[in-house]
């Protein structure tokens, strides 16, 4: 399989690390079985000649013409994590170049990664509008205001939608790696998850700070405080529009536009995130933190957690 790594200027130092050795340790791994040869051939291309990292390391690049056409193309993060410094690379010339090729290969029916911030680079092309995507999640907001016509879910750490596939921050790299290399090879891509220590992260849920993204907007902000003075009893939208001097209509449509969930949806992730907290520094009963997260019962609870975190309560406190 010839596979084409996109990096730009810029470029996520730890993510275009994960991605090369990912995929140089399946070669290596898959060169100790018997008459079989290495099934990646890995080319870093560019828009430029030379890119500079992140942390300031000169990268050599090849432009796409010079190697083979690809079966995959994989484009790592941008190394910047706030707004204002991504959206000001996002319109760079280079990054300009690189969504016209992302158009041609995705015209051509080449399959495309994108991983963290590399999903705004892919976004910028237009290929992912009216498809399924995730991105960092701590970005959702700046996502979702920029790229209205994409169906963003960054409640899972992996999207595929056709030929496109989407990863969650920054680590996810090495999770949309293992499924990358699981489609060719599932017996080695669980023999590189071994040789590398990798577990498996279905959901970025868990690693969801819900208030940093409760501040991109004053109103939903306003919420967020109410919400979680409120997280043991039960939720009223009546209740949360009143407290806020706002209408049911808007709150609801203001906290969808920012976070893409209901109110009642996200107040259940603040319970969760609570419940996760209390069960790492407390030794409160299961029973005892359900009722202090607003749940009737620990069996809810217990249900739910398993079903957000793919964890269940044991996991959770040793974890």
């Amino acid at each position: 399989m010839n596979i084409n790594i996109l990096a730009l200027d810029g470029v996520f130092d730890t993510g275009l690390s994960i991605v090369l050795d990912a995929l140089t340790t399946a070669n290596e791994l898959s060169g100790m079985q018997a008459n079989s040869a290495p099934p990646f051939k890995i080319s870093l291309v560019g828009t430029r000649r030379r890119v500079q990292t992140a942390q300031g390391m000169s990268v050599t690049v090849a432009r796409a013409d010079e190697v083979p056409a690809p079966d995959l193309v994989i484009v790592p993060a941008l190394g910047y994590k706030m707004p204002d410094t991504l959206m000001q690379a996002l319109a760079r010339p280079d990054v300009k170049d690189a969504s016209t090729a992302l158009r041609d290969w995705a015209d051509d029916g080449v399959r495309i990664a994108a991983a963290c911030i590399g999903t705004f680079v892919l976004a910028e092309s237009g290929v992912l509008d009216e498809r399924d995507a995730t991105t960092t999640w701590w970005l959702n907001p700046l996502f979702r205001q920029r790229y209205p016509s994409v169906r963003l879910n960054t409640s899972h750490m992996i999207v595929q939608s056709g030929q496109f596939l989407t990863a969650g921050a920054a680590f996810s790299h090495m999770d949309m790696m293992l499924w990358l290399i699981r489609q060719s090879n599932p017996e080695l891509a669980n023999l590189v998850a071994s040789y590398l220590v990798v577990d498996s992260r279905p959901s970025q849920t868990a690693y969801i700070i819900s208030d940093h993204l409760a501040h991109a907007d004053p109103m939903v902000e306003r919420f967020d405080r109410w919400a979680r003075s409120h997280l043991d009893q039960g939720f009223n939208l009546d209740d949360a529009a009143d407290a806020l001097a706002t209408s049911k209509r808007t709150l609801a449509r203001r906290i969808h536009e920012v976070l893409g969930k209901t109110p009642v949806s996200y107040v259940q992730d603040l319970r969760i995130e609570k419940a996760v907290h209390l069960l790492k520094t407390s030794n409160h009963s299961v029973e005892q933190i359900a009722g202090l997260v607003g749940y009737a019962d620990g069996v809810t609870l217990r249900t739910l957690l398993r079903r957000r975190l793919g964890k269940g309560v044991r996991e959770i406190r040793v974890g």
